[in-house]
């Protein structure tokens, strides 16, 4: 008799630990947001930085000139009048320049 009387107590403190532990709002659940807020923090700041970034970008657009022109001179390939560009092949596209193809036509004799 006297054993059983422990089971009950003993039970209802391991149902308690269950859901402290394990529970909707257990300390596994608190460590999992713990760490998802920390995440989102992470993710908030880079995107804060980036959000600086093109705000710098979008005055220097409005308001420098040299800026505006250094971007026409490399996205667009614009030039001044009467100015000479030389190109010069970079190693990259070297690389990649195929090389020349035997063709032989079809009927001909050699």
């Amino acid at each position: 008799m006297r054993k059983r009387m422990y089971f009950i107590p003993a039970g209802c403190i391991l149902f308690i630990l269950y859901f402290t532990i394990f529970g909707e709002r257990g300390l596994l659940r608190i460590y999992h947001l713990s760490n998802e807020k920390e995440q989102i923090r992470e993710k908030v700041g880079e995107i804060r930085s980036e959000n600086d970034k093109l705000k710098r970008e979008i005055e220097a657009l409005k308001t420098d000139r040299r800026y505006l022109e250094s971007i026409a001179r490399k996205d667009f390939g614009l030039v001044r009048p009467n100015e000479i560009v030389y190109q010069f092949p970079t190693a990259e596209k070297q690389e990649l320049k195929p090389q020349k193809a035997v063709s032989t036509a079809v009927g001909s004799k050699r």
